[in-house]
């Protein structure tokens, strides 16, 4: 199992994620497509050229989506409950197709479950960045582990 029980992390834990993963015109189309997002600046590329950006902009629900699913295996695989909710998520740069992007967790905080003492809450700062090293994408995740089994 990749992911960390509750009572592992500590705050300040730093991760930097080992995958990367290059956004292709297909992940965008797909992604923009299944959640029935018509905006032309992601499908469009004439509508995208005549931009201040003058080129496709990747969705950035997928951005943020990909950011958070990068994070997984080191993060919470084998022990989430749930995920009790995202915080101060931005996006200070665009993605723009043919983008290779990483990302990175530190622990912001810790705190036990007041109604399941088998578990505890993390809250995990993400970033994602692009080989220029721009943050593209960050926020906060809320975490809700089961604690290691006695």
């Amino acid at each position: 199992m990749a992911g960390r029980f509750y009572d592992e992390w500590t705050v300040g834990d730093h991760l930097v994620h080992e995958i990367r993963r290059t956004v292709t015109e297909t992940d965008n189309l797909l992604f923009s497509t299944m959640t029935h997002n018509p905006q032309p600046l992601h499908l469009d590329a004439e509508a995208a050229r005549a931009s201040e950006f003058g080129r496709i902009l990747v969705n950035g629900t997928f951005t943020f989506a990909l950011m958070v699913g990068l994070s997984v295996g080191d993060t919470t695989l084998g022990t989430l409950v749930a995920n009790l909710g995202y915080d101060a998520l931005v996006m200070p740069s665009p993605v723009f197709l043919g983008d290779t992007l990483r990302a990175e967790t530190t622990v912001e905080a810790l705190k036990d479950s007041r109604s399941r003492p088998n578990a505890g809450i993390v809250t995990f700062a993400h970033r994602m960045l692009n080989q220029r090293d721009e943050i593209v994408c960050r926020c906060l995740r809320s975490a809700l582990l089961l604690r290691r089994p006695a």
